[in-house]
């Protein structure tokens, strides 16, 4: 067996699947990087984000960043995106519910 062939074989389905779709690795690894900060964006912005001042927002989105590129390393052999895809769904089932509860709770009094 060659090695690029184990190496797919061993990643987990997103990092594999970018790998193999992209015109060159160059490419894949930036999509794979753009996937998780936009993805752990999206997850500090269901579940922690508050009003905060554009320069704390500014340092929030760099830690993210380099929290991503930390991320990214890992998410070739470990389940980073998909962990990150059910944290947002799970955030996002917990919006809804409490958008609800809200939305009964006004209606009943």
């Amino acid at each position: 067996m060659d090695e690029q062939a184990f190496v797919y074989e061993n990643m987990y389905p997103v990092a594999r699947i970018l790998y193999q779709n992209m015109p060159n690795f160059d490419v894949a690894g930036y999509a794979l990087f753009a996937v998780i900060f936009l993805l752990s964006a999206l997850v500090y912005k269901l579940g922690f984000a508050k009003k905060l001042s554009i320069g704390k927002n500014a340092v929030i989105i760099l830690f993210l960043a380099a929290g991503g590129l930390g991320l990214t390393f890992l998410a070739f052999f470990l389940p980073v995106v998909e962990g990150l895809v059910i944290a947002a769904l799970i955030l996002i089932l917990y919006k809804i519910r409490l958008w609800r509860e809200k939305r009964e709770n006004a209606a009943s009094q």
